[in-house]
């Protein structure tokens, strides 16, 4: 028999006594939820996107749809949080919801995704019949692929949130109606039963916690965490001068031959932020983003720059205003494509550090590679064991990172936006018909300063059966910035087999034998190159990072 008191109503938090103590232990047991309902998703998977890359997020929401408490996986994957249990909210009678019912959904723009390969799973948790929270998590499902990206119906199924299992039932048909859809049904399949897996976890432990703590404990220290990352926000942002500061810069890709300008204006107000971003229209490419990628970049790099000790809640974002033309690139309007979504967001991210750096160039770092480079192979195996199945296999691939105040660029890393693992090279081997060929950090890619830029990655592939592949990447036509004095980094790049046929903005075909090139860019370096100590120039010469001259 469960004896903890009803969830009392948001009203009434307020009049519940707290101390400090309390409150503390409450938001690291939250913390900690998140992040073992994270690692059941990537034990419980099978897809190597997951398992292997930690491509998923994992969250706890307030019955209303706030942000209680983000595991520290994708950033971006907040874009796909903000709006979906509103969403849920707003298609379902929450009174009619059940323990054991489980939300589905991936749309950008009525399930509240940001892509369409991130599906999400919800989960309402319930204390004595009533709703006082949400378990909820993200899988990126390496699928969809072999598409257009004109607009979104190109792009792969669109799945408003619905319900995946009703009252602890799975709703089968429902299950294979997404299934249907998808190239890699037995991966998705598995995926999704890990998915529910964490899911289970995260309703068992938050229970728990109330069961200890008081439901009406717990759900007041939660909304005092909130209360809280906004205080420490404000304090942050009043730190800061006030003042406006205006950054341009490009974006290139290999969907178009010129590159596309961006600026963005930051101005400080006391302790309140506004960011306004001028951009284009939005275009015939999966670059677009929707408006919750947007504000996930911008809360992710504004809590970045100035205090990266708030908590990952929905109150940090009370003090930020986010401004961008509704239909423009950077916040899209039904139904542009937004398949690449993340390689703007990338963008963005160092769009505002630009910003940032006149304001408080001792709490920012150079311009990072800027981008999230990514390959994605495809094809039907023709031999071995699983000859006649259809196989999916992505890869991002980081690059430099920017040099920082006091220290060197971090070399070969996911930045910004995005935090996935690399794929090992046996698990590779072993999963794909792929042989890594080289796998490397580039010399010299780093831009030359007091501080360094980090190295950009050369990775190396060959095909031992024939495949399709896809390749994004940007700063081929333009480099990563430095800062006071620091120099750009080198650019990016990609290239093929001298028998391979032409690739079209980087989609083409690789037969077995050929190979597959892609260079990431270096990050920009950090004040004046003559002002590096010797001893770091010394070093940087023994290990080949600069040229002897």
């Amino acid at each position: 028999m469960n004896d903890a008191p009803q969830a009392p109503e948001p009203a009434t938090l307020d009049t519940i006594a707290l101390d400090p103590i309390t409150v503390e232990v409450i938001g690291a047991a939250l913390s900690s939820i998140v992040e073992e309902t994270g690692e059941a998703l990537v034990r419980a998977s099978y897809s190597t996107n997951i398992k292997e890359r930690r491509d998923c997020s994992t969250a706890l929401f307030d019955r209303d749809g706030r942000t209680l408490c983000q595991a520290e996986h994708i950033p971006v994957h907040l874009g796909s949080f903000l709006d979906f249990i509103p969403m849920v909210l707003a298609l379902h009678d929450a009174a009619e919801m059940r323990p054991g019912d489980v939300f589905v959904g991936n749309d950008a723009y009525k399930g509240g995704g940001t892509h369409l390969p991130d599906i999400v799973l919800a989960e309402p948790i319930f204390i004595d019949g009533d709703l006082v929270a949400w378990t909820v998590n993200l899988a990126h499902h390496s699928d969809f692929v072999d598409r257009a990206h004109a607009h979104i119906y190109q792009e792969g199924l669109r799945i408003p949130p619905i319900r995946l299992w009703r009252a602890g039932e799975l709703q089968k048909d429902v299950q294979d109606l997404i299934l249907l859809n998808c190239q890699v049904p037995r991966e998705r399949l598995s995926d999704l039963r890990a998915q529910m897996a964490a899911n289970r976890v995260g309703v068992r432990r938050f229970t728990e916690l109330c069961a200890k703590h008081g439901t009406g404990t717990v759900l007041a220290s939660g909304k005092a965490l909130l209360d809280y990352a906004e205080r420490k926000m404000r304090a942050g942002i009043a730190a800061l001068p006030d003042g406006s500061w205006r950054f341009e810069d490009v974006f290139d890709t290999l969907d178009f031959d010129d590159p596309i300008p961006l600026a963005v204006t930051v101005t400080i107000t006391g302790d309140e932020i506004a960011l306004d971003f001028e951009a284009p229209p939005q275009v015939r490419s999966g670059i677009n983003m929707t408006r919750t990628a947007l504000l996930a970049t911008a809360y992710y790099i504004v809590k970045s720059v100035v205090d990266p000790t708030v908590l990952p809640n929905a109150g940090l974002a009370r003090p930020i205003t986010v401004r961008a033309p509704q239909g423009s690139l950077l916040s899209c309007s039904h139904p542009a494509a937004v398949n690449g979504r993340v390689q703007t967001c990338q963008r963005v991210a160092d769009l505002i550090l630009g910003a940032l750096a006149q304001a408080a160039p001792k709490k920012v770092s150079a311009c990072t590679n800027s981008g999230c480079s990514v390959a994605t192979f495809s094809g039907t195996r023709t031999s071995g064991p699983e000859a006649g199945h259809y196989w999916v296999y992505l890869e991002t691939i980081g690059g430099g990172g920017g040099a920082r105040p006091t220290a060197d660029g971090l070399d070969g890393i996911h930045v910004h936006a995005t935090n996935t693992s690399n794929l090992p090279v046996e698990a590779l081997e072993v999963e794909y018909p792929l042989i890594l060929e080289r796998y490397e950090l580039v010399d010299g890619s780093g831009g030359g300063g007091t501080h360094r830029g980090g190295m950009g990655l050369r990775r190396v592939y060959r095909a031992t059966e024939d495949c399709m592949v896809r390749v994004d990447i940007t700063r081929i036509l333009s480099t990563s910035w430095g800062l006071l004095g620091g120099e750009p980094g080198a650019g990016g790049s990609f290239a093929v087999s001298p028998s391979a046929a032409p690739f079209e903005r980087g989609v083409g075909t690789l037969r077995a034998g050929e190979w597959l090139e892609i260079v990431t860019p270096g990050g920009g370096g950090y004040g004046p190159p003559a002002d590096r100590a010797p001893s770091a120039i010394e070093a940087d010469g023994r290990n080949d990072l600069i040229a002897a001259e």
